[in-house]
């Protein structure tokens, strides 16, 4: 039972790793459902509440960078507060409107269409959107760094 608890895990964790990078998987869900099945599939024996909660924060943490580094990149690349807003904003409402792509889509024009309302030109409005997209980039490296010492930290407790 531990084996095929085991395995199934891995699963989730790969998929889990390739959805943060392909924006069509929830994968710190992933991540964090393959541990919450490791320890119903083995009755809870090595991995504890402390564990869980620790993991879960995690995850709350994971998510938060997808907003807060969309919108960092906006203000560096020269967007406003207002454009790190309509990243922000964007990235939520892209979910909605475009799926999973929406998570790349949604900041960008979010950005975009809040620089453009504030009067700027077309080319620094397009700037701030790569500039989105670059800290899109950079969350996507801290959360599968995230992940990583999710999985290391799950293998050191089993």
């Amino acid at each position: 039972m531990n084996t095929t608890a085991l395995i199934l895990a891995i699963i989730l964790f790969v998929i889990g790793l390739i959805g943060t990078v392909l924006p069509l998987l929830p994968g710190g869900i992933l991540i964090f459902g393959g541990m919450i099945l490791y320890g119903f599939m083995t009755q809870f024996a090595t991995l504890n509440a402390y564990f869980f909660l620790l993991q879960g924060l995690v995850l709350v943490l994971i998510f938060l960078v997808d907003y807060i580094a969309s919108a960092v990149g906006t203000t560096r690349y020269g967007g406003s507060k207002q454009a790190a807003w309509g990243a922000v904003v964007g990235t939520i409402l892209g979910i909605f409107i475009f799926g999973p792509l929406g998570i790349v889509i949604g900041p960008f024009l979010g950005a975009v269409a809040v620089e453009l309302l504030r009067g700027k030109d077309m080319n620094q409005t397009i700037r701030v959107g790569f500039g989105t997209l670059i800290g899109l980039l950079g969350g996507t490296i801290v959360k599968l760094g995230a992940e990583i010492i999710m999985i290391i930290y799950f293998f050191m407790r089993i």
